[in-house]
């Protein structure tokens, strides 16, 4: 059994910072690939960072240069740092990662419950 625990969210005024949590927990041999994504309502989850297991990160244009992904192999955590926040990035995080547990096969995915971050004055 693996588990994704994200934690963080909360309510922050418009230009302000916000730092999400993700631990994963249980049966793991190794995490691979991790990822934040997001929902807003009405619309579909979009992809917000991913860091590699090396560390190599990509992000897409509305986020990039605000947001930070990080990781910790040592303690399998995955850490979002989010700067310069606008209302636009109010919705539902969450953590999305490759976990394999065991020493073969290529993982498989996992998600957290969610947490909410809300962008207003």
């Amino acid at each position: 059994q693996v588990q994704l625990v994200e934690s963080g969210g909360g309510l922050v005024q418009p230009g302000g910072s916000l730092t999400l949590s993700c631990a994963a927990s249980g049966n793991i041999f190794r995490v691979n690939a991790m990822a934040w994504h997001r929902q807003a309502p009405g619309k579909q989850r979009e992809l917000v960072a991913t860091i590699t297991r090396g560390g190599n990160t990509k992000y897409p244009d509305s986020v990039k240069g605000r947001f930070i992904i990080s990781r910790d192999n040592t303690k399998n955590t995955l850490a979002l740092q989010m700067n310069g926040l606008k209302p636009e990035d109010t919705a539902v995080y969450y953590c999305n990662a490759n976990i394999q547990t065991g020493l073969t096969g290529n993982g498989n995915a996992y998600w957290g419950q969610g947490t909410q971050v809300t962008v207003s004055s």
